[in-house]
């Protein structure tokens, strides 16, 4: 909450920096502080949210981060000013040869699994980092703090096959990282839905990844069709 680049800000930068310190901010887990309508009504919610989860989404006062009891525009608008301290000093601490790495810390707050991490990137984007700098946080940054780089992390003879394929360029938007593609207008006006990982290659191992969406899909269909349960928005009962 200090001011950026005053003296305590700046004590505080320097000795994180010394430590070899790994900051990890997943900024998409606490998105809905700042826009609750927004991370409730994501797409994906639909077809890949399972009941059990959606429940413990909801306002309560003993399910960990469903604390939106009175939740408004004036704490909305507290926690927007909160990200641009945050995001300023991440960005910075990147800038100053700090080690940020990429997690979402999905399973609640309206974060869902797989969607919320891809989410990350667009947040470090907001952040201000360039978008290879993204990549690098996302793979090479997050192996080296975990003493794995010389296993994973970056494409070379030696390390395990880890990456995924996408017939889009993330570089150009992240959004074609998500499951559920990205929009696109085309020359002669149609909608359509671009990119969503094609191939995911683990140990050498290639999987459809759209084949494994499918599955997640299916084990939702299959619990909502028990309960015969519907998704519904806080507060509306039929």
């Amino acid at each position: 909450a200090a001011k950026p680049y005053s003296e305590h800000w700046n004590n505080v930068m320097n000795e994180l920096l010394e430590l070899d310190f790994t900051m990890d901010p997943t900024f998409n887990i606490y998105e809905a502080s700042r826009d609750l309508q927004r991370a409730r009504r994501a797409e994906w919610h639909e077809e890949y949210t399972l009941p059990s989860l959606w429940e413990f989404y909801q306002p309560s006062k003993v399910s960990h981060g469903s604390y939106w009891h009175d939740w408004g525009t004036e704490q909305e608008v507290a926690w927007k000013n909160n990200y641009k301290l945050w995001m300023t000093f991440i960005n910075e601490y990147k800038n100053r040869g700090g080690r940020v790495t990429t997690g979402s810390d999905s399973g609640f707050i309206f974060q869902l699994y797989g969607f919320a991490y891809i989410r990350e990137l667009e947040l470090l984007r907001e952040a201000g980092f360039h978008p290879l700098e993204i990549i690098k946080s996302a793979t090479l940054n997050g192996a080296e703090a975990l003493g794995m780089d010389d296993k994973i992390g970056s494409v070379a003879i030696g390390k395990l096959a880890d990456f995924v394929i996408v017939e889009e360029n993330p570089l150009q938007n992240f959004k074609v990282l998500y499951g559920t593609g990205a929009v696109k207008l085309t020359e002669d006006n149609e909608v359509v839905r671009v990119g969503g990982v094609k191939y995911t290659v683990k140990d050498g191992i290639v999987y459809d990844s759209k084949a494994l969406l499918a599955d997640v899909k299916r084990q939702v269909d299959e619990a909502k069709a028990k309960s015969n349960y519907t998704i519904k928005q806080p507060g509306i009962k039929n």
